[in-house]
């Protein structure tokens, strides 16, 4: 068995120190304030109501059932959102972004494009009508062909989840979803393409004692958040909407809400608070649903 290899004796400022947690103390105590301690007056609570099919065309909502529940303030769909535009914006540091797209993940507006992917929304006084009236939302889908492979979906007659997927070939530039609506480029499952290369591969494996060749499939990784993440809304008479959400990018969640309400940047305030929070979306009278 080989041996650990010292790779340095440097001692550093930072690395491989113990430093004192500036939230250490908040949280240990209970001080520390996540999103969902938020509680304003008039405050709702929103359930979503999601796709069980991976890969659907949606026919027909019907929520009469739950806009006639009592205690229940507001249903939403994708066609009660703004029809944002479909041309890809810069929001910096390579961030593309298609706020069509955005919008469309809020709430899905034609097809539902992973199970999960969410349809409808519920704001009601209280969680328990919020998740009655979203029980009572119809959604009659179209089930359409899907595949759960990656390399299936890469082949050439794979079904296209995305009639309209933006691929991206620079490694400095993250893959904004849709592409613009003037790019009339054959569309596929393939969102990013990138090569990698250092040196001449060519005469590395020629002038190699051993040659050993594998292929590796990993699955998706996300953060583990103390808390599921949630978000409170409040949108004042004045037309200023001000967002307490768990995220550490809140000047990304307000220019990504700007283009999906379609409002000025100017009139939404984001309030960072700690990372963490529930499993269901606060709002506040007046005010509209925000997933």
């Amino acid at each position: 068995m080989t041996s650990n290899v010292v790779l340095s004796t440097q001692e550093f400022n930072v690395v491989g120190t113990r430093p004192i947690r500036h939230d250490g103390i908040d949280k240990v105590t209970g001080r520390a304030c996540y999103s969902a301690d938020i509680n304003l007056p008039g405050l709702l609570h929103g359930k979503i109501v999601r796709s069980p099919h991976p890969h659907a065309r949606i026919k027909s909502i019907d929520t009469t059932k739950a806009q006639a529940l009592f205690g229940v303030e507001a249903v939403v769909t994708g066609a009660d959102l703004p029809k944002p535009s479909g041309r890809l914006n810069d929001l910096g540091e390579g961030a593309m972004v298609n706020p069509r797209f955005l919008s469309n993940n809020v709430l899905a507006d034609d097809k539902v494009l992973y199970k999960g992917h969410a349809v409808a929304a519920v704001a009601a006084i209280n969680p328990h009508v919020a998740e009655q009236a979203a029980a009572l939302i119809e959604v009659e889908y179209e089930v359409l062909p899907y595949v759960i492979d990656v390399l299936d979906s890469m082949k050439q007659d794979a079904p296209v989840l995305h009639e309209r997927l933006f691929n991206a070939t620079d490694p400095n530039v993250r893959t904004g979803g849709l592409k613009s609506e003037d790019d009339t480029t054959r569309s596929s499952n393939i969102a990013n393409h990138y090569v990698f290369e250092a040196g001449d591969i060519e005469k590395g494996f020629r002038d190699a004692d051993v040659i050993v060749e594998r292929e590796f499939r990993t699955q998706s990784v996300h953060q583990g958040y103390i808390e599921p993440h949630s978000a409170t809304a409040l949108w004042s008479e004045d037309g200023n909407l001000t967002l307490w959400c768990s995220s550490q990018g809140h000047f990304n969640v307000r220019d990504q809400a700007a283009l999906v309400l379609g409002i000025q940047i100017a009139n939404i305030k984001v309030v960072p608070m700690e990372i963490g929070a529930v499993s269901y979306t606060h709002l506040t009278l007046p005010t509209i649903l925000l997933v």
